[in-house]
């Protein structure tokens, strides 16, 4: 095999490329060709028919564009809350933790050993009106003895930010792990105070790791319909549930790929324009 690669080095990119290629042909761009068949179809389930029903996509939309905002809000707002949340944690962990790094950094990715479904459903517990945080904040008279935290907006967005959070808080430490604390003592030999040093140097430099979070965190969280089915109720319906129940429980399965391809479109179109406004040189440095 060596000697092949010697004697044939134009070839050898195209051979390291092809079991990935294979990869992503077999599984990704296989099934994606049969839901833009699916998509395509028109009928009631069992007897679909290919009519080219492109009606499909300007209904789906027009019937489910309010799960589809909500989607967007929802999991924009989640981005936003991961990088507030992780960016002073993970700066703590960078430059502050010292050898105990490796152990604080265990302890975000801790939950990914246990299943997605399992983490979801333990906020059942957490925010039930007899858990530990509607009993604190009705102590400390934020909520009435009435009111509570489940199946509400707030129970879907506190899923979605801890579930991924890991995917925001991960790239922020690689970028805040790499500055060389040098440039930060130089920056204070500049006069610099700490607050300019921070906003000057490690921000900038930190931009790679947030641009590759928000993207991580968001484009997942875009199309989630785990946690709007079990800590929210049919008005915190994501266009995730309503894929969901249109493959599973209805057996429309033209309507679920056309609304799949619209969530991707919507997606990708997100993902281009944040790229744009942020430049594309963030995602490497």
């Amino acid at each position: 095999m060596g000697s092949f690669f010697h004697r044939h080095p134009r070839l050898t990119p195209y051979l390291l490329l092809a079991p990935g290629i294979a990869w992503l042909g077999v599984f990704f761009l296989v099934p994606l060709g049969f839901l833009g068949y699916e998509s395509l179809q028109s009928g009631i389930y069992p007897t679909f028919e290919f009519t080219w029903e492109f009606s499909n996509f300007t209904n789906a939309i027009s019937d489910y564009h309010e799960q589809l905002v909500r989607s967007f809000v929802y999991a924009g707002i989640a981005t936003l809350v991961s990088l507030l949340l992780a960016y002073p944690l993970v700066y703590w962990i960078a430059f502050k933790a010292g050898p105990w790094r490796n152990l604080f950094l265990l302890f975000i990715i801790a939950p990914f050993f246990v299943t997605y479904l399992i983490r979801t459903l333990a906020w059942l517990n957490i925010l039930s009106d007899e858990g530990p945080v509607v009993g604190f904040l009705r102590a400390i008279h934020v909520l009435g003895a009435d009111q509570g935290l489940l199946y509400s907006t707030f129970a879907v967005i506190a899923g979605i930010t801890y579930n991924f959070f890991p995917f925001m808080a991960l790239p922020l430490y690689v970028s805040l792990e790499q500055i060389d604390p040098r440039l930060l003592e130089a920056a204070k030999d500049l006069y610099a105070s700490s607050t300019q040093a921070f906003l000057r140097v490690t921000l900038p430099l930190s931009a790679p790791g947030i641009v590759a979070g928000t993207l991580l965190t968001f484009i997942p969280a875009a199309g989630d319909f785990i946690n709007a089915q079990f800590l929210g109720t049919p008005k915190q319906q994501m266009i995730g549930n309503v894929i969901q129940a249109k493959f599973l429980t209805s057996l429309d399965y033209p309507t679920a790929a056309s609304l799949s391809f619209v969530l991707m479109a919507a997606i990708l179109i997100s993902v281009l324009v944040y790229a744009r406004v942020v430049g594309t040189e963030k995602l490497s440095g």
